[in-house]
């Protein structure tokens, strides 16, 4: 497929939240790096996963022995885990590479593990937990708190633990960040915590090309964010992508003309002036 009509694809997939299909949106990220992708096939081999673990379910089976199920299958005989050895590899987040080498990172285990539990009519979301993406089983008994890479439930006081290092102030803040950050996390969040992640990492790879891609997607789920425009602009400036450069810089200091790094931004139209005119356009 052409970058154009992958594009529009996204597009379609992002347009409503209500109907949003996350495992699909979600898969649909890998076509950045797998232009030829076969998205159905793809989607076809989790729901004959659903099949298998569904011949092990009973009709009576209750919310928690369905996730014990679940849990044995993922995890133990399927083998999904965390891509300890390389784990900011963007494979990590292409949900084709995830299902094929078993490896992620928490968000794209979470993302096939949900598609998995919804079919299977296990209520789970996921949530978007500060560097370590979370899943919430509900059951009879209350919310369970589980870690997609071993499918382990997590009490408070581990969860404490975890968020520790992105408060301010111990005590009575971790706890009630705790309770704010334990929210379950919509489509669009999700979709936009793993493009950020590869925005990270293509960022620090200098993938400039993959980066532009990120961008463009990131543009379109969160059209509302003018710092999404700027870092595309950023992106095409290092593509010498001019014009583009110019437009998506200057239309955010339209709307931010106060912003803290305007003069950043100010410096980089001046220097893309230059290249412009250095080029006799």
């Amino acid at each position: 497929m052409t970058t154009t009509r992958i594009l529009d694809y996204f597009t379609s997939l992002v347009a409503e939240d209500e109907s949003l299909p996350l495992t699909e949106a979600a898969l649909s990220l890998a076509q950045d790096a797998y232009p030829d992708l076969d998205l159905q096939g793809v989607l076809a081999e989790i729901d004959e996963l659903v099949l298998r673990v569904r011949r092990r379910m009973s009709d009576e089976a209750d919310i928690k022995q369905k996730v014990g199920v679940l849990n044995r299958f993922f995890f133990r005989e399927l083998g999904f885990t965390s891509n300890l050895n390389d784990y900011y590899d963007p494979d990590n987040s292409h949900l084709n590479m995830v299902l094929t080498r078993r490896r992620g990172i928490p968000i794209s285990l979470a993302v096939v593990y949900l598609e998995m539990s919804e079919q299977l009519g296990i209520p789970v979301r996921g949530v978007s937990f500060p560097a370590h993406f979370l899943l919430r089983v509900t059951t009879p008994d209350g919310d369970v708190m589980l870690d997609p890479t071993t499918g382990h439930s997590l009490s408070e006081s581990a969860m404490v633990e975890m968020l520790e290092p992105y408060v301010q102030r111990v005590g009575e803040s971790i706890g009630s960040a705790l309770r704010v950050l334990l929210q379950p996390a919509t489509c669009r969040e999700i979709i936009g915590r793993m493009l950020r992640n590869l925005k990270s990492i293509y960022l620090q790879t200098e993938r400039w090309q993959r980066l532009l891609a990120v961008q463009q997607r990131l543009v379109i789920l969160m059209p509302g964010s003018i710092e999404e425009v700027r870092d595309r602009g950023f992106a095409y400036a290092r593509l010498d992508y001019l014009r583009p450069a110019m437009e998506d810089l200057r239309r955010y200091l339209d709307d931010r003309p106060d912003a803290e790094d305007a003069t950043v931004v100010e410096t980089e139209l001046h220097e893309l002036r230059q290249r412009m005119q250095h080029n006799g356009e």
